[in-house]
């Protein structure tokens, strides 16, 4: 049985590969893709949504 060395024992290539192991995976997914644009922050087709929405409801 192998005996168990603590992880700040360990030499820093066996420490990288255990922290790589412990990463989880986006599974081909682009993360930055992912974000959710602020509600905050001027978006100049937002207004144009809304000025044609308010137009075709009149």
């Amino acid at each position: 049985m192998a005996q168990m060395v603590p992880l700040n024992k360990r030499s820093k290539k066996a420490q990288k590969e255990y922290h790589a192991k412990q990463r989880g995976s986006w599974h081909g997914l682009n993360p930055i893709t992912r974000t959710v644009p602020s509600g905050k922050v001027y978006d100049r087709n937002r207004i144009k949504r809304a000025a044609r929405g308010a137009f075709g409801e009149s």
